[in-house]
């Protein structure tokens, strides 16, 4: 029996009782395992492969089990457990629509030529849904959801210092931090970075965590910067200036302004000192690039439009190539070489999938974006506001930028994902709970305020 086995064996009928007993009786025990459900979202360490493709060129290589998975068992454990004193989400918000992009995706495996790649991907989603049911339960208190907001600047801490080792010691010319790829550092960093962005706006914090947050803010633009993405440096600067203008909504105060004012004079700082390379990146940055877009977005049209399912899940790196003819239009450089995956996760999704199936995927990720904008004038005034202003720029970010890449289906970046829609649907709940709570007590005071008929006609009879 391989290694692997043996260890996967041992974490699943040894450390994850323990942990799962140790964590019901101690709340330290508790928030590590929380934070080990968060912090390995941006390095998949310890991750265990089974039926590993390494060299296949896809968005999933094999069925993975990372360390996020082991805790956020341990996670759905204590959920369970505590079902009784906090009623379970069964259903969490977006659920159907995430089942029917699921069930579409497992028709067109119908197509694929490898079955087998196809549920590498499905595996995949299974385990993200999980995931995100774990987390939309147990996110369900304003004081768990603070403990996530405050475990965030650790990560950024922890990606920024892999950036530096990166950029100085190894003289990398793109850092990827932790993370697959450069394009992946950006979309992560952009999440993580417009929360603690909207914080620093909004948050009813002391002067030193202001001065702190700021210094989360550069570190997070030292990270976006060096991997010199020219969408990713746009895509982060309108994601934060969307922040500003759902911040400014919510009340302009001396902080507000002071604060926007320095973070525009430490992103010139930033930029001065980088303007060299991001010039040096945008001048040699090849042509070939652009058009190994096109040609590639081109062929994922063709896929889309040659089966009502698609090509089958996860089998583009196997149907862009020949003997099938949906790259027929693109001059390959020899026989042995292998096109990339499409750069839009779009396209990719219609690619693989179908057409329909696209349209579900943009309902399901735009019925979130609509769930916060809502949670933010629901929670307006209210501390957990700076969350949903947050996520209005980090999220539009992304999707903007996943016009250009495919990066929503990497694992780091889907468990992100995931993680803040969790935290959107545990505060669409803590709202629906708040207007519960408000209806009882309104009802007991009108209890209160009813005489009695028997009451009334003794009252009435001793005038």
């Amino acid at each position: 029996m391989e290694l692997k086995y043996i260890v996967f064996a041992v974490c699943l009928l040894g450390i994850v009782p323990f942990a799962y007993a140790v964590a019901l009786r101690n709340k330290i025990a508790e928030n590590i395992v929380l934070f080990i459900a968060i912090f390995f979202t941006c390095s998949l360490l310890g991750k265990i492969n089974f039926v590993s493709m390494e060299t296949y060129r896809g968005t999933a290589k094999g069925f993975e089990i990372t360390l996020v998975d082991i805790a956020a068992l341990i996670l759905f454990l204590l959920v369970l457990t505590r079902s009784k004193e906090r009623a379970l989400i069964l259903i969490p918000p977006c659920s159907i629509l995430y089942l029917i992009y699921f069930i579409i995706s497992w028709i067109s495996v119908v197509n694929a030529e490898q079955t087998v790649y196809s549920y590498f991907e499905l595996w995949k989603m299974a385990k993200m849904y999980f995931y995100y049911w774990v987390m939309s339960n147990y996110l369900c208190s304003e004081e768990n959801i603070m403990k996530v907001v405050n475990m965030i600047p650790i990560i950024i801490i922890y990606i920024f210092l892999v950036v530096l080792d990166q950029k100085y010691r190894m003289h990398l010319f793109q850092t990827n931090g932790p993370l697959p790829h450069q394009n992946s550092l950006v979309m992560y960093m952009m999440i993580f970075g417009t929360i603690m962005f909207a914080l620093l706006l909004n948050g009813d914090i002391s002067k030193y965590k202001i001065m702190f947050l700021l210094l989360i803010m550069a570190m997070a633009a030292v990270c976006i910067v060096s991997t010199l993405s020219r969408a990713g440096l746009m895509c982060f600067a309108l994601s934060c200036t969307i922040v500003m203008g759902f911040s400014m909504l919510n009340g302009l105060d001396s902080r507000k302004i002071g604060v926007t004012i320095l973070i525009v004079l430490g992103a010139l700082g930033i930029l001065a000192k980088s303007i060299n390379t991001i010039i040096e990146r945008f001048q040699t940055a090849p042509e070939q690039s652009a058009q190994t877009r096109i040609d590639l977005a081109i062929a994922a049209k063709k896929m889309a439009d040659d089966k009502t399912f698609g090509i089958g899940l996860n089998n583009w790196g196997i149907k862009i190539n020949p003997p099938y003819p949906y790259s027929d239009h693109i001059e390959r450089k020899d026989d042995e070489f292998k096109e990339g995956i499409v750069e839009t996760v779009y396209l990719l999704v219609a690619a693989e999938t179908g057409w329909a199936n696209l349209v579900v995927f943009l309902f399901y990720i735009g019925k979130f974006y609509i769930l916060n904008l809502i949670n933010y004038f629901r929670f307006k005034k209210k501390s957990l506001m700076f969350i949903s202003a947050g996520l209005a720029g980090g999220l539009f970010g992304v999707y903007f930028e996943s016009t250009l890449e495919w990066v929503l289906k990497q694992m780091n970046n889907y468990y992100q994902l995931m993680l803040v829609y969790a935290m959107i649907s545990a505060m669409t709940e803590l709202h629906r709970r708040g207007k519960l709570e408000q209806s009882d007590e309104q009802d007991a005071e009108t209890q209160e305020d009813e005489i009695p008929p028997a009451q009334a006609a003794e009252a009435y009879s001793g005038v």
